[in-house]
């Protein structure tokens, strides 16, 4: 946030108004002066754009009125009292009614200028973080909660579209970090189901004796400790929606288990006889090749075709390098809302380092660096320029699926995009900051098929 934020002086000793006016002014400050309470009460509004410095003593409504209602109509606004010698007991009073501060007569203007100054500070973050909060607030729809331009974050999103709103059992395939759960709650939250419960259970966390009564629940008495009726996860999302996260952890006996559930509709708690009936959507999520699994004979392929009626791909972080630059940012805001900061300005040769990383840990390692430029927590292993390793001829070639030329050509385009973007398509900055010359830059631009505004 750029906007300057102003001091309204409420005095109405003509000396001690201008004394203040001055000894802020010569400090930089803008400034405005009013005589009386009932003047500032018309300036002020919620949101106001600066900080309060008033006298106690006023004619007509007091400071400490004053400071009654700035808190009433917003109570993050920084209001300084000025107190004579006789003001102390009402100066304490006026702390406890929300004032920021308070300077006792006479002061050095130095003085004034340095509490003035601090809650600038603090206001200045204060209006920061709400207008973070508002852009959060507006962030709604797929948009806002699967972030990015490249194609492969644009068909996942149209794919989300397509199927939230049928009861189809859906499997989301990721590495580690992709975002799966992301899907699996906009899944839920785009469907018609979104006023039902949303229940997650990573079958990787819980070990296998408790599994079947988590998943299932039990009857009273059903085992040792068993000491009263417990209700499983999927009898409890019923009529919302299921995930089921490491799907590939999951007990074989389980999986039969599973299987059964997805083709009824049916569970018995543990120590029951009787069948319930859910009404529920089950989305399962998986990082390994469930088919491979299946042929090692770890898998059920009945399952894994049951749950295969629809599959939502992830792609990796380092194959949609161009939707780093958006992502950091978001995340970023995200960060400036919870730590209470504003966010910082990356540099052009930090997002350069940032689109070189690998990105082993995809968007959720992305969204750990954006926490730490808010936070000022330097990552050297990270923000440092990329290491430089040999590696066997073919290494990585069955991981990535392209050849070196391949690779080096994505990664050029990304980083001409993202700097395209950062610069708001103005080839001649784009050019100055990725250190080529402006006809090779329009060269490379043609090659890879971009705009200017891209």
């Amino acid at each position: 946030m750029t906007r300057e934020l102003s001091v309204l002086v409420v005095e109405d000793d003509f000396h001690m108004q201008l004394g203040c006016v001055q000894a802020l002014q010569l400090a930089g400050l803008s400034v405005e002066a009013v005589d009386s309470a009932e003047q500032a009460m018309g300036l002020i509004t919620p949101g106001f754009a600066g900080v309060i410095v008033t006298d106690m003593r006023l004619p007509g409504a007091d400071g400490l009125s004053l400071v009654r209602h700035c808190h009433g109509l917003d109570a993050d606004l920084p209001v300084i009292m000025i107190t004579g010698h006789g003001d102390v007991t009402l100066a304490v009073e006026a702390m406890r009614s929300g004032a920021y501060d308070f300077i006792p007569k006479p002061f050095s203007p130095e003085l004034l200028v340095e509490v003035v100054r601090r809650a600038i500070e603090k206001r200045s973050l204060t209006l920061e973080v709400a207008t973070l909060r508002a852009a959060l607030a507006g962030r709604d729809g797929l948009e806002g909660k699967l972030v990015g331009r490249s194609p492969q974050i644009q068909r996942v999103r149209r794919l989300i579209s397509e199927v939230a709103g049928s009861p189809v059992d859906i499997l989301i395939h990721g590495e580690t970090g992709t975002g799966k759960e992301v899907v699996a709650r906009a899944l839920h939250d785009f469907s018609g189901r979104r006023a039902g419960p949303y229940v997650a259970l990573n079958c990787g966390g819980v070990p296998d004796s408790l599994l079947d009564s988590e998943l299932f629940g039990h009857e009273q008495g059903a085992f040792t400790g068993a000491q009263k009726r417990r209700i499983g996860k999927i009898e409890h999302a019923d009529r919302g929606t299921l995930f089921l996260d490491e799907l590939e952890s999951m007990p074989l006996p389980m999986q039969i288990k599973l299987l059964r559930v997805l083709q009824e509709r049916e569970i018995e708690r543990l120590g029951s006889n009787q069948p319930l009936r859910v009404d529920v959507r089950v989305v399962a999520a998986t990082k390994d090749d469930l088919i491979a699994r299946a042929q090692a004979g770890s898998f059920r392929s009945d399952l894994y075709y049951r749950l295969n009626v629809v599959t939502i791909e992830l792609p990796p972080l380092r194959e949609r390098r161009e939707d780093i630059p958006v992502l950091l940012d978001h995340f970023m805001v995200l960060a400036a809302s919870r730590f209470n900061r504003p966010p910082p300005n990356v540099t052009t040769e930090q997002m350069h380092r940032l689109m070189a990383h690998h990105w082993p840990g995809n968007v959720r390692e992305l969204r750990n660096a954006a926490d730490c430029l808010v936070l000022g927590v330097r990552k050297d292993d990270l923000l440092g320029p990329p290491p430089v390793e040999a590696s066997e001829p073919g290494e990585g070639a069955g991981e990535e699926g392209l050849s070196l030329a391949d690779s080096v050509d994505s990664y050029e385009r990304s980083l001409i995009a993202a700097e395209l973007r950062r610069q708001q398509g103005n080839i001649a900055r784009t050019a100055k900051a990725l250190r080529v010359p402006k006809t090779t830059l329009n060269d490379k631009i043609r090659k890879h098929r971009l705009q200017a505004g891209e």
